[in-house]
């Protein structure tokens, strides 16, 4: 199956700047996160589709080169990415991990200890945590810091971490000689053959205890709450992963502790709507406001501020308050509040009231004329409720 155009899968035009590019990567990447849409092969798909598009067009050389010759322009080894689609989800959210700013890393996996070699001996490797922390708008505008409480495992005080008695209690293993590594030969019909691996006795850590610590077990870990400070960069957003490095789980027997991912999730507002940057608020008039003007009090994320309505606003009207929306992640822009107006009419009216009324609608100021804006009001009106 040939692959879709790039700009069509960020839906974004050919002459679309940089910065547009990558603020439609990001709102596709949000979308289709597998935190989001767990178990959704489409949304997978869509996901990956969007950031190989990114990956070329948020290169300029590269983005030159598929605008000339589309894809086979960045195809296989010119591409200098992902190529025929074998990059797997680690190698995209290692190599996007940038779009959401210096703090958020890749939306990494999580597992078990793992481990890796250094000088030929293992290193142990603590687990990542995941936690989920919610944020006000008020928050997110302006940036916080968050303490929360995690359990965690955390390196023994008693051995240093070492899992042995007063942290000493150690001694080179014999198998290995303290190297960590063991070497087989084998015979095979092209000659000797020597393979390396882990020492099975002291699971490639190169020395072995000798009298276990009393506390941990020779664990070198112990099992408590801890709180964590995270200072949260304003203008994130739902789905968001914020990844602080060194404080997951401690590693068993010394070595590197784990990262703690935090995802980001969001309080809906009583009267304000997020999109994107911006924010929506529907600003409810009533008949006699709307065509006598009034002053209004409009909610901010920080407090109240007053707007004019002018004599004779339509329904629908939008009123822009620019900067008074929410600030991007490491950028200086910042988006505006939208407010619409909304017309309300009433459904019961007395008769003293119906009587004026019947009155205004014989007013010419009520008849509506060709070309007028008051032609569209009942449409409007439809359209709103």
């Amino acid at each position: 199956m040939s692959k879709r155009d790039y700009y069509e899968v960020l839906e974004v035009s050919k002459s679309a700047s940089a910065e547009e590019i990558k603020k439609a990567y990001r709102k596709k990447a949000l979308k289709f996160h597998p935190d989001k849409n767990p178990g959704d092969k489409e949304a997978e798909d869509k996901f990956k589709e969007a950031a190989e598009a990114y990956e070329v067009l948020g290169n300029a050389e590269k983005r030159q080169r598929y605008d000339q010759f589309g894809h086979a322009g960045v195809g296989g080894a010119s591409g200098g990415g992902f190529g025929g689609g074998g990059m797997s989800m680690d190698d995209i959210f290692s190599h996007f991990g940038d779009i959401f700013g210096g703090g958020f890393g890749g939306f990494s996996g999580f597992g078990g200890f793992g481990g890796s070699s250094r000088g030929g001996q293992r290193v142990n490797k603590g687990s990542n945590l995941r936690v989920k922390v919610k944020l006000t708008l008020k928050e997110i505008a302006n940036g916080v810091e968050k303490k929360i409480k995690v359990k965690k495992y955390v390196s023994c005080d008693h051995c240093n971490g070492t899992g042995a008695d007063g942290g000493t209690a150690y001694s080179n293993c014999s198998t290995c000689g303290g190297s960590g590594q063991v070497t087989r030969v084998a015979n095979t019909i092209l000659g000797q053959m020597q393979t390396r691996s882990a020492c099975p006795t002291c699971n490639g850590e190169g020395k072995t205890i000798t009298k276990k610590c009393a506390h941990c077990n020779g664990d070198g870990v112990l099992r408590t709450e801890e709180v964590v400070s995270i200072n949260i960069p304003a203008g994130v957003e739902e789905g968001m992963q914020l990844s602080v490095s060194g404080k997951g789980n401690a590693a068993r027997r010394g070595g590197i502790n784990g990262d703690l991912l935090v995802l980001i999730q969001e309080e809906k507002h009583p009267e304000l709507i997020r999109d994107g940057s911006d924010l929506i608020y529907h600003l409810q008039l009533s008949v006699p406001d709307a065509i006598l003007g009034t002053p209004a009090e409009i909610p901010t994320v920080e407090s109240k501020v007053k707007v004019k309505i002018e004599p004779g606003t339509q329904p629908g009207k939008i009123l822009r308050l620019r900067g008074k929306g929410l600030p991007e992640v490491n950028s200086y822009h910042r988006g505006d509040l939208l407010v619409r107006v909304n017309v309300w009419i009433p459904s019961d009216v007395s008769k003293e009231e119906k009587k004026t009324l019947e009155k205004l609608k014989e007013s010419d100021s009520f008849t509506p004329k060709a070309g007028n804006e008051q032609n569209g009001f009942f449409s409007k009106m439809k359209d709103i409720f």
